[in-house]
């Protein structure tokens, strides 16, 4: 902790002091209360980040969604600036009053030399043009392959979707115009250059590390855990559960806005398969012991940028069975088994969990991968690290394609 202070005071010396996530949906992530919303990948990201810069002696703040709570408050040394309520205002009118009004007047209060902004949305450009403005920095972190993708980001693919033309044309804008412009993975570094002409920098997501605790026993075969997002296709596993009958399955995750009905669905089905339990949302505190109790964690998703869930799985030793492979990480690391459809990765689900010394094997590499490569501090300060460069690498032909050092 003191070498994280003593980092903080020489970012102090060269200027930053105060940070500012834009984050609306953040609220329950940092309250740890579900009711005020479903708690996405990109929220844990900030509240990771946000705890880090803190440790490091700065000013942070995050400007989440008015959920009734007082304009400005304090949560574990983070200060939290209400906004505007998510469905407030006069349709037509109501994205600009009160809704930009309020980003504005938040941004204004936070006074911040950073502000940083995720996932693919309008506030994106606020961001940028907002520290443009007023001679600040901004943070653009991309979330989705297909927010990379300017002719090819459809509504439901987005973690926040923009729907509109206006929206995208400010998130356009924001890649295009903000200080940096962070990457999950070379692949969507490749498309950012391709389709903006932008460099980017590839910048790791953070895990939170498990506090230490007794050994579990592992009821649960399958996991899958996630936000019932169609593009996560959750009814791909509901399938895979029932061509393999013999193992345990278990669902863990809740509805989003405006997706009820969908998720009503997946439950109806689910709730007809005797191997499958069907939990629902749980608070994300107790994410965790999912994956503790479990032996194989499934990813069924369409598009991702890189999971969250992957590093849970991999903290605590629980091989990935997916579809995607963000950079071919777990082919090349061995941290589990990568599927182009749906009989094979019935087929990988069955050898793994017939094979539990294979199992462990891949546990004991996906632990150490995860924890040397994915510190909520080393990612908080590299941000801060490439703020402060004084030189921009320029996009360039024969950049695309390379793989960055701590991912070979």
């Amino acid at each position: 902790m003191t070498e994280l202070r003593s980092y903080g005071s020489s970012l102090q010396n060269r200027g930053i002091k105060r940070i500012c996530i834009l984050g609306l949906e953040d609220y329950a992530m940092l309250t740890g209360d579900s009711s005020f919303g479903p708690i996405g990948g990109e929220s844990v990201q900030h509240v990771l980040l946000a705890k880090a810069w803190r440790d490091m002696g700065l000013d942070v703040s995050v400007i989440v969604y008015d959920h009734g709570q007082p304009r400005t408050s304090m949560i574990d040394g983070i200060r939290v600036l209400a906004s505007f309520a998510r469905d407030g205002g006069t349709r037509v009118l109501r994205f600009v009053h009160p809704r930009l009004t309020s980003v504005i007047r938040a941004m204004r209060e936070a006074e911040a030399d950073v502000y940083y902004q995720s996932p693919a949305a309008p506030w994106t450009g606020v961001a940028a043009y907002f520290a443009k403005q007023f001679g600040k920095s901004s943070i653009a972190r991309i979330a989705s392959d297909s927010d990379c993708q300017r002719s090819q980001r459809p509504a439901r693919y987005s973690q926040q979707p923009v729907r509109y033309r206006r929206d995208r044309w400010m998130f356009d804008y924001g890649v295009r115009n903000s200080s940096l412009v962070a990457a999950q993975t070379e692949r969507q570094r490749e498309l950012l250059a391709c389709h903006y002409g932008v460099h980017s920098e590839i910048l790791n997501i953070a895990v939170e590390l498990p506090a230490a605790a007794a050994p579990r026993s592992k009821d649960i075969d399958v996991l899958w855990l996630g936000n019932f997002r169609e593009v996560k296709r959750p009814d791909i596993a509901l399938e895979i559960a029932r061509r393999l009958p013999q193992y345990r399955f278990a669902f863990v995750g809740g509805s989003v806005p405006a997706g009820q009905a969908y998720f009503d669905r997946i439950k109806s089905e689910a709730q007809a398969l005797s191997n499958l339990d069907f939990i629902g949302a749980v608070p994300y505190s107790s994410t965790g012991d999912w994956f503790d109790r479990s032996r194989i964690h499934l990813n069924t998703s369409d598009y991702e940028g890189f999971p969250n869930t992957f590093l849970q799985a991999w903290i605590r030793r629980v091989p990935v069975v997916s579809f995607y492979d963000p950079d071919g990480l777990i082919q090349r690391r061995a941290l589990g088994r990568v599927c182009s459809n749906v009989d094979e990765m019935c087929a990988q689900l069955d050898r793994l969990l017939r094979d539990p010394t294979e199992c462990a094997h891949i546990g004991a590499r996906a632990l150490s991968f995860a924890a040397s490569e994915f510190s909520a501090h080393q990612i908080a300060a590299r941000y801060l690290d490439l703020l402060e460069s004084t030189a921009v690498t320029p996009v360039r032909a024969e950049m695309v394609g390379r793989r960055p050092a701590s991912r070979a």
